[in-house]
């Protein structure tokens, strides 16, 4: 079958490997249909391996080629004996994190946290960038008729998104700061916007990710932090200059953290969602001094795929908005990821089309 590997840095190649053989008898057999490219994936590409494996996971036994793919739609076509969640023929979004389901953290509900988490397309056999995966019963989630396959796609990182807006607080007319218009960026723009938040500021360089967030019809208000001084345009622009009540950081950039941490009012929140690379200069005494939350995410509760599935069924969250690019598989490097890290392109989010 056919599936997109990677291998070491800038290698990434189309090839033909086995498909799989006898299933578990808690695994599904699905054919993928839609995959986005995360930005786990371009790190990887760019800089890897950093979260695939060079030697075998400790949990799922992966080891690179790594067949990617982890945000992803598809259809079942056969399931394990012991599997009664999902049949033939049914459509479904991937949760693709893998882990033990009787550790210290799975037993508290934060599997996600699990020191032996693995994900499917990143440190598993399988990904959304093959003909054929092997996913395990917990993994899978019914779509309703009226969510389409590329919005199954897009479950996975609007979670990523639904978890920071969550965890700063966000609720009906609050103020909001979010920093990085990269599709976590623009999918917390939408998430803010379906809970009900007041006023969203985006701050962002890219011009084309400006547009785009201006397209999005959310009435968000852009700013280019090269040009503007964000946190004085915010202090300007919020009731008696206190700021906004929570700031979303989705760069993963040291200055847009510390803006977000200026920009904020006293007792307000920040959440940091985009991943850093490096270590950063940051000012606890400023935290202190005003008093403020920082909150740190990692992935998501593993439970979450109900509640974003039902917020895009209702027509309340359009994740599909998100979406500049389609593509085939074979043009998965110099569409996909080449046009994704061009610090000045056009794309924000591409899908690729797996049938």
């Amino acid at each position: 079958m056919k599936a997109v590997r990677f291998y070491t840095k800038q290698d990434v190649r189309v090839e033909d490997v086995p498909a799989p053989g006898t299933l578990g008898d808690s695994q599904v057999l699905i054919k993928p249909l839609t995959c986005g490219i995360c930005g786990t994936d371009l790190h990887e590409f760019a800089g890897g391996p950093i979260v695939t494996p060079a030697t075998k996971h400790k949990f799922t036994g992966a080891v690179l080629p790594q067949i990617l793919g982890h945000e992803f739609s598809a259809e079942v076509v056969e399931t394990g004996r012991n599997v009664s969640r999902v049949r033939k023929g049914d459509r479904i979004s991937i949760q693709p994190l893998v882990m033990p389901l009787d550790d210290y953290y799975s037993r508290r509900g934060l599997n996600h946290l699990s020191p032996s988490m693995g994900c499917i397309g990143l440190s598993w056999a399988w990904g959304g960038m093959g003909e054929l995966c092997v996913i395990n019963d917990y993994n899978a989630n019914l779509l309703p008729d009226n969510v389409t396959d590329e919005q199954g796609a897009l479950v996975e990182p609007t979670a990523v998104a639904l978890y920071g807006v969550d965890r700063a607080k966000v609720t009906g007319g609050s103020t909001v700061l979010v920093t990085g218009a990269g599709p976590i960026g623009a999918l917390v723009v939408l998430v803010c916007s379906a809970v009900g938040a007041a006023k969203i500021f985006v701050s962002e360089p890219n011009a084309n990710r400006r547009k785009h967030i201006e397209s999005l019809g959310v009435g968000a208000v852009t700013l280019d932090p090269k040009s503007v001084d964000v946190v004085q345009h915010i202090r300007d622009n919020t009731d008696e200059g206190v700021g906004v009540d929570s700031a979303i950081e989705c760069s993963g950039f040291e200055a847009a953290f510390n803006a977000c941490v200026e920009a904020v009012r006293n007792h307000g929140t920040v959440v940091q969602t985009g991943l850093h690379v490096k270590k950063a200069l940051v000012d606890p005494a400023l935290w202190a001094l005003k008093d403020i939350t920082i909150e740190a995410t990692w992935c998501y509760e593993v439970t979450m795929w109900p509640r974003v599935i039902r917020m895009i069924s209702s027509g309340k969250l359009p994740v599909e908005k998100i979406v500049t690019g389609r593509i085939e598989p074979e043009a998965i490097v110099e569409k996909g990821f080449l046009s994704l890290l061009n610090p000045s392109g056009n794309e924000v989010k591409v899908l690729v089309n797996m049938v």
